[in-house]
């Protein structure tokens, strides 16, 4: 049961990333597509979970909640036995690395901030549209 519990709290790791990449690479993703008069940037679902996504990360870094992957996560290494942040697999360090900073609490919450400010500014620099209804000749 060790195991399966350090697969999952890997697997949590692996999920903490691909969000992350998803906030950061889809806001780059608008801004080149946007510059470079992309159509697919104006996908107004996309655009809305975009946006969603790091809006959450944002309140709950206002409300001083914790992030409920990194919880999960560390929830799942005790359950494997291991300290929260100790033993972890190859894959897990290269993630913690790229995800974790030693920098004050403050900083994180100016970065998510200023990030969910410049998604929010890219929906208005270049705003999504609804699809029009296609009409069909029958």
């Amino acid at each position: 049961m060790t195991g399966l519990f350090t697969l999952l709290a890997d697997l949590m790791v692996v999920l903490h990333g691909a969000y992350v990449l998803f906030v950061v690479g889809g806001a780059a993703a608008v801004t080149i597509g946007g510059f470079r008069s992309k159509q697919w940037i104006r996908n107004l679902p996309f655009r809305l979970i975009h946006l969603g996504a790091i809006a959450v990360v944002a309140i709950q870094e206002l409300l001083g909640l914790p992030c409920p992957l990194t919880v999960w996560e560390y929830q799942l290494r005790e359950a494997a036995g291991h300290g929260a942040q100790w033993e972890l697999s190859f894959v897990a360090r290269i993630l913690h690395a790229v995800i974790y900073y030693d920098v004050p609490d403050w900083v994180f919450t100016v970065i998510y901030i200023g990030f969910a400010l410049l998604v929010l500014l890219l929906f208005m620099v270049f705003p999504p549209r609804r699809r029009r209804p296609s009409s069909r000749v029958q």
